[in-house]
């Protein structure tokens, strides 16, 4: 089997569900986020974006609903072993399939949660769900009940963890003497993820940021490539990935010349970041973080140009996106909490300079100071 974890990891997951659905008094979930798929049985697939559910009851039991091309992927990667196949047809209605396969578990007028939010339910299978089973079942939102489960990371999750941030550092080795007047940002791509993939790893769950000029200030990815100039900004975010878990990387580089109003950026970055660091430990909580980040970039006069938010959790994630629900935004009141795999960054945008300055790392969280999991310094870097 073609699985990233052990029997007994899957198990100990299971039972911290079961735990948590016994204490919200669930008789059953139905899962469609593949990355609680994923955590839970293994299951590694982007067949998500097709109608698909894992129905887990109280007792245990876990029932897959999917498509016939993922019968064979879920039996080769996942502990499930119950699967149901719903036919591609014309005017198909999958719900109809799993309102009977709910009426053949025994789960009429039962609890039952279920996962709305996540890219793996559509606004038209929410519908056509919720016209399903409003007078079958008691249903209820619990988008995130796994994914808080998700939050602190067992010592096997943390292994890929560490094991992606070797993979970022390699790929930022890659790229970084690409770095200079006339270099393609192409070439400087490609190295980035050629690291990741030749050092055994994955595709990320959303595309690799790269802007240079003025694009160096937009924080997505976008078509199109130029050549850097001789005095020139680039910002670049990517991620390594071990078994689909993430560990976020992200920085400006400056080419030629360094202007005054990038070393103010970078100053104040730098002091955000360890800010940050100082909070980012038990006894503190994300909207802690983001206050430790806003006041620093506050008492500078950089309101305009910071963002309303400075980091997120980070894991096994699919696409579109390699972010975990939970984010560091103000008045947020999650606790931070030991084994947590955190990601941390400064964006400071000033669009009417065209200025950029990022600085970006994944830590892990321990009973006092963060580890960073990156071995490069958070230093100002220009060539």
């Amino acid at each position: 089997m073609a699985r990233h974890f052990n029997e007994s990891e899957f198990s100990a997951r299971r039972e911290r569900l079961l735990e948590k659905m016994a204490a919200e008094k669930l008789d059953a979930m139905l899962l469609f986020a593949q990355e609680s798929m994923y955590w839970l049985t293994g299951f590694d697939t982007f067949g998500y974006c097709f109608f698909q559910t894992l129905v887990v009851k109280a007792d245990g039991s876990m029932t897959l609903l999917t498509r016939s091309p993922d019968l064979r992927q879920a039996k080769h990667t996942s502990t499930i072993e119950n699967i149901v196949v719903w036919v591609d047809r014309m005017n198909a209605d999958p719900t109809t399939d799993l309102r009977n396969l709910l009426s053949d578990l025994d789960l009429l007028g039962a609890r039952i949660g279920i996962e709305y939010d996540t890219h793996g339910m559509t606004g038209r299978v929410a519908r056509l769900l919720d016209n399903q089973l409003t007078n079958f079942a008691q249903i209820s939102d619990a988008s995130y009940l796994v994914s808080d489960l998700r939050l602190v990371k067992s010592p096997a999750e943390i292994e890929r963890v560490v094991e992606a941030a070797h993979l970022a550092d390699d790929a930022f080795d890659a790229a970084l003497p690409l770095i200079g007047p006339e270099a393609d940002e192409s070439a400087i791509l490609a190295a980035l993820q050629h690291a990741v993939l030749a050092g055994g790893g994955d595709y990320s769950a959303n595309e690799f940021v790269i802007g240079s000029g003025p694009d160096a200030l937009l924080c997505r990815y976008k078509s199109g490539r130029r050549k850097l100039s001789a005095t020139d900004q680039i910002t670049l975010e990517w991620a390594g990935v071990s078994a689909h878990y993430h560990a976020p990387m992200l920085r400006t580089i400056l080419i030629g010349e360094v202007s005054a109003r990038h070393r103010e950026l970078y100053a104040a970055a730098a002091e955000g970041m360890k800010a940050i660091e100082q909070v980012l430990r038990p006894g503190y909580t994300f909207g802690d973080l983001f206050d430790a980040h806003a006041r620093t970039m506050d008492e500078r006069g950089l309101t305009r140009h910071r963002f309303n938010a400075c980091g997120y959790s980070v894991g096994a994630r699919f696409s579109p996106s390699w972010m975990e629900h939970q984010m560091f935004h103000a008045g947020n009141p999650q606790e931070i909490e030991p084994n947590m795999t955190l990601f941390v960054h400064m964006i400071i945008m000033d669009s009417d300079r065209e200025a950029a300055m990022t600085l970006g790392q994944t830590y892990l969280t321990t009973e006092t100071a963060p580890r960073a999991l990156s071995r490069h310094p958070l230093e100002l870097i220009a060539v």
